[in-house]
């Protein structure tokens, strides 16, 4: 048996120092917000706040740390300067951080599980969907007090924040394949279409003469790719997950938009996998001084068969983890039924 007795947790608590306990989560948040902006003004503005205010909590805050630890948490440097963090500063930031997610992710998560708060997810395109189905339920919910939060997701991160459960649900186009998709097997499904993708280019017809294209031919055209999203998902399907090394593409995009402006420019001349919605948008769309654009019909002869799905998902133990009478069932059955009263083509962003 150790000789050293690790003293009892309750009388670890019963004997905190008192200004440990007087550290309020406001002064932490101040904290964190100093920290963030770098001045007591800054983050005066920030708060809403007088700066005498905020540099009254830093004072209290630094007293209460130097006589707990030795070391206060800041520093001045002067006039006009950002405040100087110490080691322990740097720590006590770090643990204030800490202790504020997971308190507020515990409040939320308490919230949604009572129904009190219910947070969905949408992109541009799909934001309808939302809109409909909460109108079928929102007096309902009004009633009784719940809090609807909707959070825009870009169709690239989609599947990030499916999976990160920050949100009850979420309604977005990903690409799948007419088999299904493993990935979707933890949640419910609620399809409203299925489409395929629409080439658009630039290049005119002696350099990609027709109305359509071949997948399989995407290989010997240049190419407009972004890093993740509808396009690199595609490509990802027929050509591998190291597409670029076997594609030519021309052009390494952050945005969709830039994307088309590349091509209406006529600086990059190539195509970009788009819905059919928007690539006929953008071909309609002619602008004086810019080059046109058109499009071509994708004609999938590769394996898998990729295709677009729009449609809005939740997981499933969630909605088995609640009673019919819970929000987000309710929200869920009013998708349902807005799904029987609507069909629309794939409105995925590219």
């Amino acid at each position: 048996m150790s000789s050293s007795v690790q003293r009892p947790l309750l009388d670890e608590l019963l004997d905190c120092p008192p200004g440990l306990l007087d550290t309020t989560f406001d002064q932490l948040r101040t904290l964190l917000v100093v920290y963030e902006t770098g001045s007591a003004l800054r983050a005066a503005r920030a708060l809403g706040r007088e700066q005498s205010s905020v540099q009254k909590q830093l004072d209290t805050l630094n007293r209460n740390c130097q006589a707990l630890c030795g070391e206060v948490l800041t520093l001045r440097q002067g006039r006009g300067k950002d405040f100087l963090f110490t080691p322990t500063g740097e720590g006590a930031a770090g643990l204030a951080r800490q202790t504020l997610r997971e308190w507020l992710d515990a409040v939320h998560w308490s919230r949604r599980r009572l129904g009190r708060m219910i947070t969905v997810g949408t992109t541009e395109f799909t934001l309808p969907i939302v809109s409909r189905a909460w109108d079928l339920v929102a007096e309902e919910l009004r009633q009784r007090e719940v809090e609807f939060k909707v959070v825009h997701v870009r169709t690239k991160d989609l599947w990030a924040r499916l999976e990160s459960r920050e949100m009850d649900l979420i309604c977005g186009t990903i690409v799948s394949t007419p088999d299904g998709d493993d990935r979707l097997r933890d949640y419910d499904l609620v399809e409203y279409a299925r489409g395929r993708a629409t080439l658009l280019t630039n290049l005119d017809e002696s350099e990609l003469p027709g109305t359509a294209a071949r997948t399989s031919a995407l290989a010997g055209l240049p190419l407009v790719v972004p890093p993740a999203g509808l396009i690199a998902d595609f490509l990802a399907c027929w050509y591998g997950p190291g597409f670029r090394d076997r594609l030519n593409v021309v052009a390494d995009i952050d945005d969709v938009h830039y994307g088309f402006s590349l091509l209406r420019s006529g600086f990059v001349r190539g195509c970009m996998i788009v819905t059919a919605s928007i690539g006929r948008r953008m071909a309609e769309r002619i602008e004086p001084g810019e080059r046109p654009l058109r499009t071509l019909d994708l004609h999938d002869d590769l394996e898998p068969k990729a295709e677009l799905m729009t449609g809005a998902f939740v997981r499933k133990a969630d909605l088995g983890r609640y009673d019919p009478s819970h929000p987000l069932n309710r929200l869920w059955a009013a998708v349902r039924e807005d799904a029987r009263a609507h069909t629309a083509e794939p409105a995925g962003g590219p």
